[in-house]
């Protein structure tokens, strides 16, 4: 999806994030985790899958692999068996196997908390590692997803031709005092109203706002 040409001005940004705030004031991710390992590991096995496909595989993954050490002796095969399911397993379990080897290695098991440390992990990248310093850490991350992208590009909220650009968009004009939650607000929005297919602008609360030329005032597009 190419970028409008249009971009909404700073009030009807802030009045976007009121509107978001106040249906939904602590909005979390979707992914079931306990602790930090579990939600990096969870944000590694999401990629080109449903949080609810994780979130399958998750809880028989995490009884045998529950930390680091865990996960480095269930090993490549040992994991594979258990997210089967899912795209890209193979690729998966090889990272997650590499990953709890890393973490007792560099990290003494623990997840580290820093964007260098994060991305040099098998598997984690710019995305994953700004879910990991949000949610656990409460950095004011954007962690770019293709609903993001979709909902920044159609509304005018911050275009951009490629999620690095959507990125830099949103942390420049997202008001400070919403930036912690923004990503899981633009995420959720994208995910069950602004859809892909067919957007639901009948129920969106930010319809008057949005500039994307294919909205419509009632009902489903």
């Amino acid at each position: 999806m190419l970028p409008s040409r249009s971009m909404l001005p700073p009030p009807a940004v802030g009045e976007i994030f009121r509107r978001l705030a106040a249906l939904d004031p602590e909005p979390r991710t979707e992914l079931h985790y306990r602790n930090a390992f579990e939600l990096l590991v969870a944000v590694v096995l999401s990629a080109q899958a449903t949080d609810a496909g994780v979130n399958k595989v998750t809880p028989r993954l995490f009884e045998r692999a529950p930390d680091p050490a865990g996960m480095l002796a269930l090993g490549e095969d040992g994991i594979a068996r258990l997210i089967g399911s899912l795209g890209l397993y193979r690729s998966k379990a090889r990272h997650l196997a590499g990953l709890g080897q890393l973490l007792l290695e560099r990290h003494g098991g623990e997840v580290p908390r820093t964007r260098e440390a994060l991305e040099a992990l098998p598997g984690v990248g710019r995305k994953t590692a700004s879910v990991v310093l949000n949610v656990v850490f409460g950095e004011p991350t954007m962690a770019v997803d293709t609903h993001i992208f979709r909902v920044a590009n159609r509304t005018g909220l911050a275009p951009g031709r490629t999620v690095l650009e959507v990125e830099r968009g949103l942390l420049r004009r997202v008001p400070a005092t919403y930036r912690r939650h923004a990503h899981h607000w633009l995420i959720l929005h994208g995910r069950y109203v602004c859809k892909a297919r067919r957007p639901d602008c009948g129920r969106c609360v930010l319809r008057d706002l949005c500039l994307w030329p294919g909205k419509t005032a009632h009902g489903t597009v």
